[in-house]
């Protein structure tokens, strides 16, 4: 009897990696695949006779079953995160086929013992954590002794296996963008401190744009968001404090931009007329903004699979085929950017 094919012989036929196999046979939603790399899937998996089982394959014996999802957030910032529920969603989806459950843990940044008692008294199998910062040694130290850890985010030069996004691309896409519509003073608010690679990602972009198209930065058009509306809706009060005041702003996040569009139409500046919007995460409200904002989409169903999936093959023992998953932004073009025929 022959032996039966895995999604690792079809990753090798379609030389992809498992979990675009596992994101192209399960027909994930929302994710960026080219047509070329889905067909070259599909025909490796139908020449090997390979097809998902998802009726809850290998269970792992004397494990608790259960991932830990960690988000170094307020609650009030986890209340306000419009893509928690897609995330969440994914991941679940994808675990449920090995018999896994997930668990949501809050750990505050500066716990410094909150891994290890979420594993001492949940008994979590494995952890994936969102939105890692640069300064969590915890979260190192843990991974050198070899517990199954999956980022939703990166933590460069510490080995500790990810999913993300291309946020670079996609702040460079951002800013490009309100470049081309003819702005030179372009702000940004970040999505959160610098501390988060997130973070860190989206502001590289936008300074990488800016300096391509021979644009200097200014310092005073660089200001910092937490997350949340009330932080977007400060951080555009002082921009708008700056004379002259920026043509354009890069929000790195759309929850974020909430609030700078309140704070905008309080001045009683119009968007995109006095000031153009590009935000970016593209949460499910973002096109019913007034106007509809412009920004970068990220596939949040899809990054949550992505961990699952992974984290599963680790708590598995499975090797994975490469340290990190990158999955595709896309910009969507709305109308807080166009239609803006004053930019200076």
């Amino acid at each position: 009897m022959s032996q039966r094919s895995t999604s690792r012989d079809v990753a090798r036929l379609a030389g992809v990696s498992r979990t675009t196999v596992s994101l192209v046979l399960n027909e994930v939603p929302g994710i960026r695949i080219s047509e070329i790399t889905r067909l070259r899937v599909l025909e490796a998996s139908r020449e090997l006779n390979y097809y998902p089982d998802n009726a809850g394959r290998n269970l792992v014996s004397g494990k608790s079953n259960t991932l830990g999802l960690v988000l170094q957030q307020s609650p009030e910032q986890v209340f306000t995160d419009a893509l928690l529920p897609q995330v969440l969603l994914g991941i679940e989806q994808t675990i449920l086929l090995d018999g896994f459950k997930v668990l949501l843990k809050l750990l505050k940044p500066e716990d410094k013992t909150g891994y290890m008692r979420l594993i001492n008294e949940n008994h979590v199998d494995g952890l994936i954590l969102s939105g890692p910062r640069q300064d969590d040694s915890e979260i190192i130290h843990l991974h050198e002794t070899g517990f199954p850890i999956m980022l939703m985010g990166q933590l460069p030069g510490c080995g500790i296996p990810y999913v993300d996004i291309d946020a670079e691309t996609g702040a460079i896409w951002a800013v490009q963008h309100l470049i081309s519509l003819g702005h030179q003073r372009i702000a940004m608010i970040t999505n959160a401190s610098l501390q988060y690679t997130s973070a860190q990602q989206r502001h590289s972009g936008y300074l990488k744009a800016l300096h391509q198209a021979g644009l200097d930065p200014d310092d005073s058009f660089l200001q910092e968001g937490s997350y949340t509306p009330a932080s977007g809706y400060v951080a555009m009060e002082k921009l708008l404090e700056s004379s002259p005041i920026p043509t354009a702003v890069f929000i790195a996040s759309d929850v974020v931009a909430m609030g700078a569009i309140l704070a905008i139409k309080r001045k009683g500046l119009r968007i995109p007329e006095d000031i153009a919007l590009v935000g970016f995460d593209d949460i499910p409200l973002a096109e019913y903004f007034d106007p509809p904002l412009t920004t970068i989409h990220i596939p949040a169903y899809g990054l949550g699979w992505a961990a699952g999936e992974r984290l599963v093959r680790l708590i598995k023992m499975e090797k994975l085929d490469m340290q990190g998953e990158l999955l595709e932004a896309e910009l969507i073009i709305r109308q807080s950017s166009i239609g803006n025929s004053g930019a200076k």
